[in-house]
Parts: structure tokens; sequence; C-alpha cells
């Protein structure tokens, strides 16, 4: 941050990129649904799959991505795959953005927008 904390110095290009390939993984509503579900516990592919409606080869190939990115670890438990979130500051992230448009569509029962110019 500037000495006079009013502004804030860029980041460096290695870290904007890295910041840009992690939202752009959690842009697919089912890797961040699996993200969110992980924020809650440890789980298997199984388990998830079902908590996220999501088949069971998609989910693990879901999974792959975020752990090759480095935002999801797994560990193995007898013959089970068990999955956890390896970055908690995306959790951080992740909960406070579902939870501010979870508490915008209480407010105001209208069906969730698209956020204008994103091509969403």
């Amino acid at each position: 941050m500037a000495a006079d904390g009013g502004t804030f110095e860029d980041p460096p290009a290695e870290v904007l990129a890295e910041a840009a390939a992690a939202f752009g993984l959690l842009a697919s509503s089912a890797r961040l649904h699996i993200m969110w579900a992980l924020a809650q516990g440890e789980s298997d592919v199984s388990n998830l799959a079902g908590r996220v409606g999501g088949a069971l080869p998609a989910v693990s190939q879901h999974l792959a991505k975020l752990k090759l990115a480095r935002l999801v670890g797994s560990r193995r438990e007898g013959r089970r795959q068990v999955y956890f979130v390896d970055d908690p500051d995306v959790v951080t992230v992740v909960r406070l953005m579902v939870g501010q448009l979870a508490a915008r569509a209480e407010a105001v029962p209208t069906p969730v927008r698209r956020l204008r110019g994103t091509g969403a």
C-alpha cells in the first residue's frame, strides 16, 4: 500500500495472472459449487457428485483441475480419495461472494440476474 494510505500499488503481473487463473476456474458454477461443498468439510468424489448433482466423471474432472491449481488437495483413506480445500483464502472469497449474492436474493425476491458486461 502506498505511504499516503489512499492508493494501492499495482501487484506484479505474475500475481494478477495467478488471480485471473483462480477466478477463471471458479467461473464454472459446478467448480464453485464443489468449492462451496468442500468449504463445509472434506469429502470423496461420490459424495461430492451427489451433493452438487453432477456425474461422477465430470466432478472428478473438475476436482482434477482444482487440484492442479492447488485450490483443492487430496489424500488417500483406504480405497477412497478424500478431497479438501487447500487454499483457505479462496474459501473466504467464495463464501463472501456467494453469501452476498444469497443475501441480496433473499432481500429482493427476483431471479438472480447476470452481471452486465461480463458476457456471463
